[in-house]
């Protein structure tokens, strides 16, 4: 008894098998070792977004801090901006002296964060109550201003005389970020 089977049903049969072959080899050869690498994979990638997810939320709460303070201290920031300008010095603290001489001080060195100036003045009072006045209305103005010691008080009669260094601070001239933005 001779089994004649057809062509196309031989040649089908062929595919089938070499078909099976060819999946049982691509599983075991090339998707169970990147099954495994995936998972390896995977497993760093939640831990990088973990990470992400820890560094965002670090950004956003120093974000939402520096905002604040700049937000408070914009008074600050803005008298750092500002030139400070001797006649205006002059005008604004005139009240509380007979006579107001503002100079430049030559003799220290260049610094980036400061100006220091020489203040004589002259007052017609009993007591120093004036300079600290004055000093008060320092505190409020658009410059930042410290004074230095020694502060020199000296009596002539009904007169008294004050001598002082005062340093002007202002935004490093090398400072190439605004802090400033609007």
């Amino acid at each position: 008894m001779k089994i004649n089977f057809p062509r196309h049903i031989i040649y089908s049969i062929i595919f089938a098998i070499s078909l099976i072959i060819f999946a049982v080899w691509f599983s075991t050869a090339k998707l169970i070792p990147m099954g495994k690498e995936y998972r390896k994979n995977k497993i760093e990638l939640k831990k990088q977004r973990a990470d992400l997810k820890r560094y965002e939320d670090y950004h956003d709460e120093t974000l939402k801090m520096y905002n604040e303070t700049r937000s408070k201290n914009r008074h600050i920031i803005e008298a750092f901006d500002t030139k400070f300008d001797i006649e205006q010095f002059k005008k604004d603290n005139k009240k509380y002296f007979i006579n107001l001489a503002v100079t430049k001080s030559d003799k220290f060195k260049k610094e980036d964060w400061y100006e220091i100036y020489d203040v004589n003045t002259t007052s017609k009072i009993k007591s120093p109550v004036n300079f600290y006045d004055f000093l008060d209305a320092l505190n409020k103005s658009k410059w930042i201003i410290g004074i230095t010691f020694p502060i020199n008080f000296t009596k002539d009669g009904e007169l008294i005389h004050s001598n002082f260094k005062m340093k002007v601070y202002k935004k490093k001239s090398s400072d190439i970020n605004s802090t400033t933005d609007k």
